[in-house]
């Protein structure tokens, strides 16, 4: 069963068509990893996904309704949260203050709690942190609590855009095995990733953008030995 279908997608940022035409399906569970050069499009769609930006024809069917047009609040109560590229954190609140804020639309005290014990499950640095303000944390310290407050949403959709952007390499892994551990809790991600190789490892399905449209979608694996693939991402 597919939670998310995009069906003939098309995106204008003035009068320029920035997303051709795309299609692609998101299967409940599952990890979809969109790779591809700078202004391909990637972060437009996610955006598009959550409201942000309205989309010039085509759809976004979630859970098998048409979103098109719904207020990002909206598409939050829905189970869509988005963790933007730059994480967008308020630096001057704490950390257990961000955390709570992403559970603002879910306003049940005893709810907050365990959702709380989830994220530290995920991010056990963070009950360490909880009164230090958000901008003293470390650039991965950072992501972790922008993933942890997505996670207070309670979404059934994680769009995570760049989240290992300026990171370093150790850091990288770290987070490939947290995006894994999220997905085996039945949430299912679309990851939007500079590097491709910790992207398509982790992913169920993989989609390459090339200029607004898909040029391959094939398995994550299969997409690592794409000899096009491994030429202009992977170095190889």
């Amino acid at each position: 069963m597919f939670l998310l279908d995009i069906k003939d997608l098309r995106v204008h940022y003035g009068t320029k068509e920035v997303i051709k035409g795309i299609s692609m399906s998101v299967a409940a569970g599952s990890i979809a990893t969109l790779i591809g050069s700078n202004g391909a499009g990637k972060s437009t769609i996610l955006k598009t996904i959550s409201g942000l930006i309205k989309p010039a024809f085509g759809e976004v069917v979630y859970n098998g309704q048409c979103i098109n047009g719904w207020p990002p609040y909206e598409i939050i109560r829905l189970g869509i949260a988005q963790v933007p590229e730059g994480r967008h954190l308020f630096p001057r609140m704490t950390v257990l203050e961000n955390l709570e804020l992403g559970a603002f639309l879910h306003g049940k005290a005893g709810e907050r709690k365990k959702d709380l014990e989830q994220v530290y499950s995920h991010f056990p640095i963070l009950k360490d942190r909880t009164k230090q303000p958000a901008g003293s944390l470390s650039g991965g310290e950072q992501q972790m609590l922008a993933v942890g407050r997505a996670l207070m949403a309670k979404p059934k959709l994680l769009l995570l855009d760049e989240p290992s952007l300026g990171l370093a390499p150790m850091m990288v892994a770290e987070i490939g095995q947290i995006i894994t551990a999220i997905r085996e809790r039945g949430i299912t991600i679309i990851l939007v990733e500079q590097n491709a190789f910790m992207a398509l490892k982790i992913a169920n399905k993989g989609y390459v953008l090339e200029t607004g449209s898909v040029v391959l979608a094939d398995d994550g694996h299969a997409l690592l030995y794409n000899e096009h693939v491994k030429k202009a991402y992977l170095g190889g």
